[in-house]
C-alpha cells in the first residue's frame, strides 16, 4: 500500500513575524513539528484540521485539494479523515468512559476494517476505567481516553497538539508508550506537535525544526537531525547528546537491570520491563551524562565503559568546555568535559578511550522508544 502524503504551502502574517511552510509530509509513523512556542506549530496543525483558513494556504491530501485561499477551496473539518488530540481531553463530563467511547465509535464513517472498541479497550488499558466518570480520572487516563475516542472516530491522520504539556513527569511517562504505538498498532500516522525535546525524541520518527519565526530552519530522521548546529542553537548545549540504537540481550529481575549490546560493547540500565529480549530499541544519553577515561576502569559504580575511538574534540573556547565525539562501531556518541580535562588527559583525535555512562542516568532523562 502506497503511502500517503500532505503538502502544505502555507504563509500567515503575525503582529511580529510570518509563518512560511512549504513542505511535503509523507505520512508514515509520527511526524514531529518542533520549535519554541509562538514557531507556529498548533497553527499548522489547526490549518490540516481545517480549523484555521487564512492567508495564502495550499493544502493537499494526496491529489485531494484540502485548502486552497486562491482558488476558494475549502474542505470542512468533518470532511477531512483527521482526527485531533488536544492539550486538554475535551471529554463529555456527562459520559462514563464507555459512553464517551460509544458516542465515536456510533458517528463514525463506515470504513473497511474499522478499528473497534475492544480494540482500544485492550491497546489503551482502559478495561478499568470503563465505569469510570471523567472527573475521576487521572490527567494521563483522560488522555488515553480522549485518544480512544478520536481512534474510533475512524482517521486516517491523527494529529496530536501537545497532548502531554498538562501532565507531570509520572503521567507523562506513562502516557508516552501509548502514545509511541499508535502507528503500528492502529495503522494512523500521526503529526505530533511539541516544544520538549524528550518527548520528540521518544515519539517521532522525523521532525521539522521551526525557527521562532516561524519558518522550517531543518527536518530530517531524528538521529540525523538532532545532530545539526539548527538543533543544538534550540536546544542549548545542555540538551545535546546522541542517539544509540541497542539490541536487548537479558533482563536482570534480581537487580532490576537490562543489558543491550550496543555496537559489541554492553550497555547496562534500570530495567525497562516491557522490553524483550532481541528488541531494537533507540536510546537518546545527553553529552552532559558522558564522562572520558583513557583506560578501562576498576573498582567504580559505573558499570557502562564503552571503548571507542575519539574521532572529533571541539572546543569552546569562550567557556570551560569541550565535546568529544566518539565512534562505536558505525555509531557515535558524545561527552561534554572540561576543557582542563582534555589537556590534563592528554586525548587527541584517532586515540582509543572510554565513554563512561552512569546506568542511572538512563532513569527517566534518557528516553527510551522501542524500534518496530
Amino acid at each position: 500500500m502506497s503511502v500517503k502524503s500532505l503538502k502544505l504551502r502555507a504563509r500567515l502574517p503575525f503582529a511580529d513575524h510570518t509563518i512560511e511552510f512549504n513542505e511535503t509530509i509523507s505520512l508514515s509513523g509520527i511526524t514531529a513539528l518542533f520549535g519554541p512556542s509562538g514557531s507556529g506549530k498548533s497553527t499548522l496543525l489547526r490549518i490540516i484540521a481545517g480549523f484555521e483558513n487564512r492567508g495564502n494556504l495550499r493544502l493537499t491530501y494526496n491529489d485531494e485539494i484540502w485548502s486552497d485561499t486562491n482558488a476558494g477551496i475549502f474542505c470542512a473539518p468533518h470532511k477531512r479523515p483527521v482526527g485531533t488530540v488536544f492539550q486538554d481531553d475535551r471529554l463529555f463530563s456527562h459520559l462514563n468512559v464507555a459512553g464517551n467511547l460509544a458516542f465515536a465509535e456510533k458517528r463514525s464513517p463506515m470504513v473497511k476494517n474499522p478499528i473497534t472498541v475492544d480494540h482500544v479497550v485492550k491497546s489503551l488499558d482502559l478495561l478499568t476505567l470503563l465505569n469510570k466518570c471523567p472527573s475521576t480520572l487521572s490527567g494521563g487516563e483522560k488522555q488515553r481516553v480522549a485518544l480512544g475516542r478520536t481512534l474510533l472516530t475512524q482517521p486516517e491522520l491523527l494529529l496530536l497538539d501537545e497532548p502531554l504539556s498538562a501532565l507531570d513527569i509520572r503521567r507523562k511517562a506513562e502516557l508516552l508508550p501509548f502514545l509511541e504505538k499508535i502507528p503500528r498498532e492502529f495503522g494512523v500516522p500521526a503529526i505530533f506537535v511539541s516544544h520538549a525535546i524528550d518527548e520528540v525524541a521518544r515519539l517521532a520518527d522525523e521532525v521539522i525544526l521551526l525557527s521562532p519565526d516561524g519558518y522550517v530552519s531543518t527536518r530530517g530522521p531524528i538521529p540525523e537531525i538532532f545532530d545539526t548546529q539548527e538543533m543544538h542553537d534550540f536546544t542549548g548545549k545542555f540538551e545535546a547528546g546522541s542517539f544509540l540504537q541497542a539490541t536487548v540481550t537479558a533482563q536482570d529481575t534480581t537487580f532490576q537491570i537490562t543489558s543491550l549490546d550496543f555496537e559489541g560493547e554492553v550497555l547496562r540500565m534500570p530495567m525497562v520491563a516491557s522490553l524483550n529480549i532481541g528488541d531494537r530499541i533507540r536510546l537518546r544519553i545527553r553529552a552532559r551524562d558522558v564522562a572520558v577515561g583513557t583506560s578501562r576502569p576498576e573498582d567504580i559504580s559505573i558499570r557502562n565503559a564503552i571503548a571507542a575511538t575519539i574521532s572529533e574534540i571541539k572546543t569552546e573556547n569562550r567557556t570551560a568546555f569541550a565535546e568529544i565525539v566518539f565512534a562505536v562501531g558505525s555509531q557515535s556518541l558524545r561527552a561534554r568535559i572540561t576543557r582542563q580535562a582534555v589537556a590534563e588527559l592528554g586525548l587527541e583525535v584517532g586515540q582509543e578511550a572510554f565513554a563512561l555512562i552512569k546506568s542511572v542516568s538512563f532513569d527517566r532523562r534518557v528516553m527510551i522508544s522501542a524500534l518496530g
